[in-house]
């Protein structure tokens, strides 16, 4: 959490919104604590037209609701005003720097402080940044929690004028775990860099096992010099592709449960929720591998080892008086393979810019999902036709199959060009039209009987 003012300070200060002198008088609050997150949360409050008074014993009688923004450490002093807040509601926004720190939660012992009072967690996962720079460039949520359905209302309707939504999570002793919230590191980036670290260790090991160790094992050559810039190139772009149409994977999957079950009412199974609330993190990973893999292409023509092979290759042409004649299939092949990898990259960066917070909430529902779906599949179409233009006719000499495996982009095509196969199963005009009705509400009955009742009933 942002730092909170180290000591109580005694002065008085009041602060009225501008343009309110004609105007009714707005509803007073009282914040305790003037460090970022408080000067923050006052200066949003008279925004939204709240009077705000910090850090004074008449504030504490005159305004119903006190925003406690000051560490558990300084609550002591809280005692002596348990007159002055009897029947206040307090507003615990602090967090801990570690978990377990204390027997009881913060709000829970301010309760104990001052039983008098109707305490509420909230605010406490938001920062003085956020406060700072609005809700639709932050997290727009608050999670509160109380042992009173009032106190928890007033908190909820003052955080719903500052713009943020509000989400209640039960009874005080949720405080712990709303306290904790802060204190996750990246929770819901863990699986899917679990999904990215695993992929990038398997294809690394099974790359240098194909190319470095067979070479030396059966050709007596070493080329493990290789590992830091090829080997390296090769693994970016298929971990890339494959956690791309991991992306569009459970949106396919979704799709067909839904044909299956003939209604959007029924519960996905937790694995498939889990991985569909993933998606955005996954696919920011492969734009991430993507944007390796393009920064690696760049510097293929200033590596030692292919000026070299180029001079080499120049020299023995000379020397033999030779002349390599023009393949235009192969210049197709590499023009084509290349074209299609700069555009599949430029959709893959739109994708990625329209992911941020800023860019989608000046979109409508229908211009962000047309770029997340429709360009998506677009540019997972792209991605894997760039892949396959760099395979070619690779896949038919027996030489490609070195201890008898497949080569890592053989493999990496599996994924993407099943998730593409069955897009296009559901874009078939008969199940298009069945998955639309389902999704407009239609269900579809099994039973006769209850068939018959719908049908009374409509």
């Amino acid at each position: 959490m942002d730092k909170m003012s180290e000591e109580v300070k005694p002065e008085s200060l009041s602060l009225c919104p501008l343009g309110t002198a004609a105007a009714p008088e707005p509803e007073l609050l009282c914040i305790f604590g003037t460090g970022d997150l408080g000067r923050s949360l006052g200066l949003r409050l008279l925004q939204a037209g709240y009077r705000v008074v910090m850090s004074h014993v008449a504030a504490a009688q005159s305004a119903p609701l006190v925003l406690m923004c000051i560490q558990r450490d300084h609550y002591d002093f809280l005692e002596t005003l348990a007159p002055q807040l009897k029947g206040k509601v307090l507003v615990d926004v602090s967090n801990n720097i570690k978990k377990n720190m204390y027997p009881e939660a913060n709000a829970e012992y301010l309760q104990r402080l001052i039983p008098a009072a109707k305490v509420v967690k909230a605010f406490n996962t938001l920062s003085a940044w956020a406060l700072q720079n609005g809700p639709s460039d932050a997290n727009r949520q608050v999670f509160l929690c109380g042992d009173s359905k009032e106190a928890k209302q007033a908190v909820a309707d003052m955080a719903t004028k500052l713009g943020f939504t509000v989400l209640d999570r039960g009874s005080l002793s949720v405080a712990r775990e709303l306290e904790d919230f802060p204190l996750q590191l990246f929770p819901e980036w863990r699986l899917p860099l679990r999904v990215a670290v695993g992929l990038t260790a398997f294809f690394f090991f099974y790359v240098v096992l194909r190319d470095v160790i067979y070479a030396y094992v059966v050709q007596g050559k070493d080329i493990s010099f290789r590992i830091m810039v090829s080997l390296a190139n090769k693994v970016f772009p298929i971990v890339s592709l494959i956690m791309l149409a991991l992306c569009y994977l459970p949106g396919v999957v979704a799709a067909f449960f839904q044909l299956y079950r003939g209604t959007k009412y029924k519960r996905f199974p937790n694995w498939l929720d889990r991985w569909m609330l993933c998606r955005k993190q996954l696919g920011l990973l492969a734009l991430g591998f993507a944007f390796l893999h393009v920064m690696y292409t760049l510097i293929i023509p200033i590596r030692y080892y292919v000026r070299y092979r180029i001079a080499a290759r120049t020299i023995s042409d000379i020397r033999e008086n030779r002349t390599s004649e023009f393949d235009s299939t192969s210049a197709w092949r590499t023009d084509s393979y290349y074209s299609v990898g700069i555009l599949g990259f430029a959709t893959y960066l739109l994708l990625g810019i329209t992911s941020l917070p800023s860019v989608s909430n000046a979109l409508s529902w229908r211009e962000f999902n047309f770029i997340q779906s429709k360009l998506g599949y677009l540019t997972l179409l792209l991605c894997t036709l760039h892949t396959y233009l760099y395979g070619w006719n690779r896949f038919l000499y027996p030489s490609s199959y070195k201890w008898y495996t497949p080569s890592a982009y053989q493999l990496c095509l599996v994924l993407p060009s099943a998730v593409l196969v069955l897009k296009l199963l559901l874009l078939l005009p008969w199940v298009d039209r069945s998955l639309t009705r389902i999704r407009q509400g239609w269900e579809r009955k099994t039973d006769p009987e209850e068939a018959s009742t719908g049908l009374l009933l409509t």
